[in-house]
């Protein structure tokens, strides 16, 4: 299997490649905290993501950088609305409108929130993100 673990003690970003077009990678929120690790979408689209079967209620919302370990910013449209994925446990939700929005970054983290109110989880979370090239 190819693909990168990531771990330290806040954040787990593992991927997989699934077959030679796909790739799924997995994304940690730890418990107490709103923010996952550093995703690297390297050549990757986004078509959807894949909610833990628990989830504390919240929406999503996204920080971009264009470098590893780079600032990131928070991700809004052209009309100064914020990135959001509507999302609850044990869904799995296509990200069309969002895509394109986040198409131009390779560096990615997820937030159980928004900006202005991040939602801590309860507990240890996995979110998967299904790709292709």
């Amino acid at each position: 299997m190819n693909g990168f673990f990531v771990n330290d003690s806040k954040h787990d970003v593992n991927a997989s490649i699934v077959g030679s077009l796909a790739k799924v990678i997995s994304a940690s929120i730890a418990s107490g905290e709103s923010l996952t690790g550093e995703i690297d979408l390297e050549q990757f689209t986004y078509l959807a993501i894949v909610m833990p079967s628990e989830w504390t209620p919240a929406n999503l919302t996204f920080q971009v950088s264009d470098a590893s370990g780079g600032t990131y910013q928070n991700v809004y449209d052209d009309t100064g609305v914020e990135a959001t994925v509507i999302v609850s446990a044990s869904r799995t939700v296509s990200i069309d409108m969002n895509a394109m929005k986040l198409q131009p970054f390779r560096y990615l983290k997820i937030r159980s929130g928004t900006s202005v109110v991040a939602v801590n989880q309860t507990a240890d979370r996995t979110i998967k993100i299904l790709t292709k090239v």
